[in-house]
């Protein structure tokens, strides 16, 4: 009788706290240890990468945990070589794990003679050898159709909308969902629906990248606890003048959710000294001394949502079943109880 091929674990370097919680997850879902596969991805004097992977992993299905955050070109070649090294070695099936998928914000061409930065980067993933992508809240949903392998995005809302319920259990129904630009409203209005609570938007203009001009509120916030929710906090100065107009148009308080904390350059500190009382994100990068030091910011776990991905994935079950709620209240049990 043929043994039954488990799932197997690989991390770079981007992010192996994150990778080691969700082999941690894995082990209790499976009842048996499961390792990350012994390897080393280390630099030569001249900073080129090299992989060597110490362990048989011949006819295996193969996960690569590497989000391609800063440094995005290191983690991007560790991601690309670690592909070719399982590819060389014979592994049956390379998925991707790629919990903040960089480059994702050159989408399209926005003014003549710019690359389409994204779909450069889907092709190198392929031509790698990668067989499937694993992500989250890509911050375009067309990148999808960029790569000609499938692609699985799956979204933090459900798990910000546990922590909502939970952290503000006592007063629902004085919560606002804002959308700090026209472009996520689809996400905020995401968001919106699962707490039951209604939307209003931010209409920004900028007269140039990395600066916002003029800011509009759309909507009557007066009296409401505002939640801002957004894909990336890049250095923060976006979000942190939205939070004070919604305090200058009447809002009690101002909380923000942002899937992926790239919080690059003054970031920190802006939000330190922000009028936002909480900023929460996930560990889809990993959080520097100075994140994991700031009071106001708050971490939410995507281990255990990944782990059952992967294993979903892994036995050719539904990937799609943990857009629900009902499905991920039981695997966050511990992280968001009710009482």
């Amino acid at each position: 009788m043929p043994t039954m091929i488990e799932p197997k674990l690989i991390s770079g370097n981007a992010n192996k706290p994150l990778a080691k919680a969700i082999a941690r997850r894995m082990s209790l879902h499976r009842g048996m240890s499961v390792n990350l596969v012994d390897a080393r991805v280390e630099r030569f004097n001249d900073q080129e990468i090299f992989v060597e992977v110490y362990e048989n992993v011949r006819g295996e299905d193969m996960y690569i945990i590497q989000p391609t955050s800063n440094p995005a070109n290191d983690n991007l070649m560790e991601l690309l070589i670690i592909a070719d090294a399982l590819k060389r070695s014979s592994a049956a099936r390379i998925t991707a794990v790629i919990p903040y998928f960089g480059y994702a914000r050159q989408d399209r061409r926005a003014k003549a003679r710019t690359p389409i930065s994204a779909k450069l980067v889907a092709n190198l993933i392929t031509r790698a050898g990668v067989d499937r992508i694993l992500t989250l809240d890509l911050h375009a949903t067309q990148i999808q159709g960029f790569f000609d392998i499938p692609v699985d995005n799956l979204y933090a809302a459900p798990i910000f909308a546990l922590d909502v319920l939970h952290t503000f259990r006592d007063r629902l129904g004085d919560l606002m969902v804002v959308s700090p630009d026209v472009g996520g409203v689809a996400r905020a209005r995401e968001l919106a629906k699962r707490i039951n609570a209604p939307l209003s938007i931010v209409d920004k203009r900028r007269e140039k990248p990395g600066e916002v001009a003029e800011m509009t509120v759309i909507g009557d916030v007066k009296g409401k606890a505002c939640i801002i929710v957004d894909d990336i906090c890049d250095t923060a100065g976006t979000l942190c003048k939205a939070a004070e107009v919604l305090m200058d148009a009447g809002a009690t308080e101002v909380h923000s959710y942002i899937t992926h904390g790239v919080l690059s350059g003054p970031a920190v500190e802006r939000i330190r000294n922000s009028v936002m009382k909480t900023l929460v994100i996930t560990d889809s990068i990993e959080p520097t001394e100075a994140v994991k030091a700031t009071p106001n910011i708050r971490i939410v776990p995507t281990a255990p949502m990944f782990a059952q991905a992967i294993l979903n994935t892994w036995n050719g079950t539904s990937v799609s079943s943990l857009f629900n709620m009902e499905t991920l209240t039981p695997i966050y049990e511990g992280f968001y109880s009710r009482g």
